[in-house]
């Protein structure tokens, strides 16, 4: 029997996503020592599966500071990382169909703009001045120019090697079985290694809910599997990353000419930890692509994918600290808008980590705010 190595850290981690990664260089930058567990490797899990939209446009007003605080990260991480991941600012186009939905369009505008948030807004005859490759049904769109795209394979990743580089300790294929508060520190049991922490945040996605009901915190996470595509590399078709009013495709074009599009839910188990995209809703998802960008159509798919992400009943990450154990951070939930987050996320839980304050607004992503909802209805 091999033996278990031992870990004490000031601060341990569960998850390896962007958020857990760029917390634990954070933390390093501020000399604290960090240990980060996750069951696989890092970045593979939701961080690296999905759509690799670098938006704030559309966000719950609730969510739009966090998101706000992350976009401005973003063209600094060739600074930070090493490389700059793919990130172009080719602004955030949200199309609609209907008059109903620009009028959703333009009252969000008004509302993301008392926040701070530019978003230009686009007529029939502006849009296809403007965006001649938009298909023929959409009647405007709204256009944060700001807002772009990078690539999820690279991210998170990049922010695992950082944060290794700078001093944490950074354990893949090392899944977290039990985690318990001594009343003095923290002590987890992982794959080949016992770690001891004075705090811990649980940044363990889909997986968050399991590790929150450890200390009696339960979330109704819910698991949330995003249906991707890829095309073969194709010309320059389209230079903007678009989405539509519904959710119903988004589309995106890379500097190599593919085309990365998704749309609908593909299969997943979060107990079998497996997930597969589903060929009638990738069919689905390849009209509804050529719909918006008619040239599209005849457009070889490549690939298709899916990940498992964990949503809540309101789509707001759970964020900040437990209601029932000291020291205990969480940052799970995040219903598929984790990607942006993820590195402002990271600056969050290192100031709550090492400050036990942020001047980000939490009150909203309280871990409880479910439990005490029942309970108050």
């Amino acid at each position: 029997m091999s033996a278990v190595e031992r870990l004490e850290v000031d601060v341990a981690i569960v998850g390896g996503g962007i958020a857990a990664c760029a917390a634990a260089l954070a933390l390093r930058g501020r000399g604290m020592s960090v240990a980060v567990l996750d069951k696989g490797a890092c970045g593979a899990g939701a961080s690296g599966v999905n759509f690799g939209g670098v938006r704030q446009q559309g966000r719950d007003l609730t969510e739009l500071p966090l998101s706000r605080r992350a976009r401005e990260i973003w063209p600094r991480l060739a600074a930070l990382v090493g490389e700059d991941c793919e990130f172009r600012a080719t602004g955030h186009l949200k199309l609609a169909y209907t008059a109903e939905d620009m009028g959703e369009l333009e009252r969000y505008a008004r509302d993301a703009g008392a926040l701070g948030l530019e978003l230009e807004l686009l007529g029939a005859n502006r849009l296809r001045a403007t965006h001649p490759w938009v298909g023929p049904r959409l009647v405007g769109g709204s256009l944060c120019a700001g807002d772009g795209q990078a690539n999820p394979r690279l991210v998170g990743p990049a922010f695992a090697r950082a944060a290794r580089e700078a001093g944490a300790e950074i354990r893949e294929f090392a899944a977290v079985r039990a985690a318990q508060w001594t009343g003095s520190a923290f002590a987890l049991e992982a794959d080949g290694v016992a770690v001891a922490s004075r705090t811990l945040i649980n940044a363990a996605g889909a997986w968050g809910d399991q590790v929150a009901r450890w200390f009696g915190e339960p979330v109704p996470l819910a698991p949330l599997m995003p249906n991707m595509l890829v095309t073969e590399p194709l010309p320059r078709l389209m230079d903007r990353s678009v989405g539509v009013c519904g959710g119903s495709v988004y589309v995106r074009q890379v500097e190599r000419g593919n085309v990365v599009f998704g749309g609908g839910r593909g299969w997943g188990d979060v107990a079998l930890d497996r997930s597969r995209p589903l060929a009638a809703v990738s069919h689905n998802a390849m009209g509804l692509a050529c719909e918006v960008i008619p040239a599209l159509a005849g457009a070889l798919v490549i690939r298709t994918w899916t990940g498992i992400d964990g949503e809540t009943p309101d789509s707001l990450p759970v964020l900040g600290p437990s209601r029932t154990t000291p020291n205990l951070l969480h940052a799970f939930g995040f219903s598929g808008h984790g990607f942006q987050l993820g590195p402002g996320i990271g600056e969050i839980l290192a100031e709550l980590a090492a400050d036990g304050s942020t001047a980000s607004p939490l009150a909203p992503f309280a871990v409880d705010r479910f439990t005490a909802g029942a309970k108050a209805a």
